[in-house]
């Protein structure tokens, strides 16, 4: 099994970003009564999916130790991004998981996306992260990189709540 690029494995599960690392935080109100469908959609793969990121896992779900390759772009464009699920959560109050990066990664780091229910009911989602670039063009790429990073929490949260909102939102706990 590939070994993580980056020291710190697990580090988004609690919140607690290194110092040293490009940080990414990203939390948005997802509707009332939306947590088991948001939750399913974030450890399914589906929330990724439906952002048009194509996913191969190694399993149907998030778990620790599945390996997962995002792939974002078109064509030749493709960009390959493997990953390794590092926690995972899914509980009555939190649901969802973070990965690293493995060896071919643009990037070093490990990024999460969680579902939270907060103690008042309200449901959240939020997407951590911590990285450096990796491969030269992420480097080269500066600022328009750390954009991009920022510019996909946006999506996927945007993306979620849309889920949650549609017509064909599945029954879960609230």
């Amino acid at each position: 099994m590939p070994e993580l690029t980056y020291p710190h494995p697990g580090a988004t599960r609690a919140g607690e970003l290194p110092a040293g690392w490009r940080h990414v935080r990203h939390r948005v109100p997802l509707p009332a009564g939306s947590f088991g469908t948001a939750g399913a959609a974030v450890l399914g793969w589906r929330l990724h999916r439906a952002a048009g990121v194509r996913i191969d896992a190694t399993a149907p779900r998030a778990a620790p130790g599945v390996t997962v390759v995002s792939r974002l772009g078109v064509g030749p464009l493709r960009l390959a991004a493997p990953c390794q699920v590092v926690w995972a959560a899914d509980d009555d109050r939190r649901a969802g998981f973070g990965y690293g990066t493995l060896p071919g990664h643009p990037a070093r780091g490990e990024e999460a996306f969680v579902v939270e229910r907060d103690d008042s009911g309200a449901v959240w989602f939020e997407v951590r992260a911590f990285s450096r670039p990796d491969r030269w063009f992420m480097r080269a790429a500066g600022p328009a990189g750390r954009a991009f990073q920022r510019g996909y929490a946006w999506w996927l949260g945007r993306t979620l709540r849309r889920l949650c909102a549609g017509p064909a939102r599945a029954v879960g706990p609230a």
